[in-house]
This record gives structure tokens, sequence and C-alpha cells, in this order.
């Protein structure tokens, strides 16, 4: 079986009931989730051996994100006990015309001051196929940012393909302080996943259309920048999920990739979104699911919008979707008509 290795912060997530605002909430719906150990649980129910590489309080609160990823069949035997919170964020979904909404409260977290002397990562990745992390974790802080660092090298140092989700947070870091680390990063990288402003942000690359709220796709400046991207880092495959907004209830939702030798863009689905949150991860899961399942790389590309467009209609971080749903998906039925 395969192992794969994700790294980064799980988070507590406190949501608003159906669609209210904040100010209306007397209550918030409770669940768990975070890029890297989005990726775990979906690779996990695939079932692949997943394992999470973090820090989490030893406390009643940590415990429960812990378990939650138990639940879903992720290995936590990586995880470090320690520090003094888990990171929270608050989500107020949108519809129609009114964007979902997330305030974060992360900053301490236990992951966020941890050390690289708190993993022993040739020991993680001594038996590891894949390790995927984001542009999330070292953002964190100076300290998730050496951990990073030290993840990667042990990795390549162990023979492991290596995927990355560029991920570029605002509210983490500025474009320079972005630019600066993730471009001595992708030296490692093999499987770069990022759409045009991420990779405008976050590695330097020009476009002419890097507004991602547009709702249009301008494919051909896609696979400009792919080819440029590949010649410049050696990747093995430069990937992007693809999001029409025509609302925060209606998507377009479709990816592309360049292999070195092809540019692709895959089946696009019309999606009426129940909870985005995670979307993208769900897509990168189901691409490396698919590299690692051996099939074609075009394969991989359509087996992870398929994933993907699952996951808009699941309310959580976390895709539950089985690896038969998705076939059926992807196989041409989208009729959503009940299963008896």
């Amino acid at each position: 079986m395969k192992k794969i290795v994700t790294l980064g912060e799980i988070m507590l997530r406190l949501s608003t009931p159906g669609h209210k605002r904040f100010v209306q909430s007397d209550t918030f719906d409770v669940n768990y989730g975070g890029g890297e150990a989005n990726v775990a649980v979906s690779l996990a129910n695939y079932g692949l051996q997943s394992h999470f590489v973090s820090k989490l309080p030893d406390h009643e609160i940590g415990q429960a994100a812990l378990n939650q990823l138990k639940k879903h069949g992720v290995n936590t035997d990586y995880i470090k006990r320690g520090g003094d919170r888990v990171g929270t964020y608050f989500l107020e979904t949108g519809a129609s015309m009114r964007p979902s909404k997330v305030i974060y409260d992360r900053a301490g977290s236990s992951i966020a001051e941890a050390s690289p002397s708190d993993f022993d990562f040739d020991e993680i990745f001594a038996d590891a196929d894949w390790f995927h992390f984001t542009g999330i974790t070292p953002a964190l802080s100076e300290n998730c940012k050496n951990i990073t660092i030290e993840a990667l090298k042990a990795a390549k140092r162990n023979n492991v393909e290596v995927s990355v989700d560029l991920n570029y947070r605002k509210k983490l870091w500025t474009p320079e302080e972005a630019r600066k680390t993730m471009s001595k990063l992708m030296e490692y990288v093999d499987v770069c996943i990022g759409n045009e402003e991420d990779a405008h942000i976050t590695l330097g690359y020009s476009s002419k259309n890097t507004d991602v709220t547009s709702g249009e796709l301008q494919l051909e400046e896609y696979e400009e920048m792919f080819k440029q991207m590949k010649k410049d880092f050696d990747f093995k495959y430069v990937v992007s999920s693809l999001r029409e907004s025509h609302s925060a209830s209606d998507n377009g939702w479709s990816a592309c990739g360049y292999d070195g030798n092809n540019f692709y863009h895959s089946k696009k689905y019309n999606i009426r979104i129940v909870d985005r949150v995670g979307g993208g991860d769900s897509f990168a899961s189901g691409l490396i699911f698919g590299l690692l399942d051996n099939r074609s790389f075009e394969e991989a590309l359509e087996f992870g919008v398929g994933a993907s467009a699952l996951k808009h209609t699941i309310p959580g971080d976390f895709n539950l979707v089985t690896k038969d749903e998705v076939e059926k998906l992807i196989q041409g039925d989208q009729s959503g008509r009940v299963q008896r």
C-alpha cells in the first residue's frame, strides 16, 4: 500500500448554521479541517496509507482534532503533542451574490510554535512514496517555514515524490514574503498545483489575467505560464483547478495541466455549492491518488476534478466520497438520482 505524508495545521472550524451571517448567529457548527489535513483524509478514504504530521496541544480540543483524523482513517503517529492552542477559523457561508467570509484566529497555535526538532523526518519518510504540503504551512511562522524546509530535504533524501499547492493566503504573509520563501522551496517539488493568481503572487509569473473572481477562463495564458514554470523549476507536472465563479452558489469547475508534452483541459462540471471550503484540497488529493494509481496524467486530472466537484456538495472541510463514487461521476453519471 502506498504511503503518503502531509504536513500542516488542522484547525477548529466554527461555522454559522445554514447561511446565517455572523451577527445573526447564536450558535456555531463544529468541524475540523485544514489544507494538508483535508488531503490526508481524502487519500485515506481512497484506501491509501495516509499520515498527517503536525503538532496539537495535549488537551481535550487537541484530542478532538486528533480523533477526527483517526475517525477517517488517517495515521496520527507523527503528530506531536504540546503547545497551548488549536488554530481556529470562523466561516460565514454566503449564497447567490453574497460571498462567504472567513475570519482566522490561529496565531500562537501549537504547530506555529513547533520546531524542526519535534519531528524525525528521515524516519517519517523512510518508507514513504509521496509528500504533500501547501503554501499555507510555511506562512504560519518562521518555525513552520524551517519545519517545511527540513521536511522537503528529508523527502528528497529518501527519494519521495513531492507535490505543493501554492495556496497564497494574504492574511498570513505579504506577496514579497511569499515569493522569497516559495521560490526557494520549488527546487524540491515534482508536482506544482496553483491557479494563475497563486503563481503570479508566490512565484512572480506575470499574467494578463490574475483576477480569479472574473468567472472567465483564459486557458491560453495557463498553457504559456505552465510551460515557463516547468522550464524554470523542472516540475514533472504543473496543474491548476479552474473555478468560474458565477455566484457564491453556482460555479463552473474544471482543471488544466501540463506534463511537458501536452496541455490538457478536463471536463467541466456546473456545480451547485453546499460548501466550497476544501474544494482545492479535494482536487489535489484526487490528482495525487490518480498518479499513485498509475493512471495517465490526463486520467489523474479527470479523477481530481470529479472528486472535487463532489466535495462541493458535502458540508465540512473533508471530502467524504469513495473512489467508486468518483469513478461513476467521471464516467458520465451526473444525474444525482436516489440510490436504492
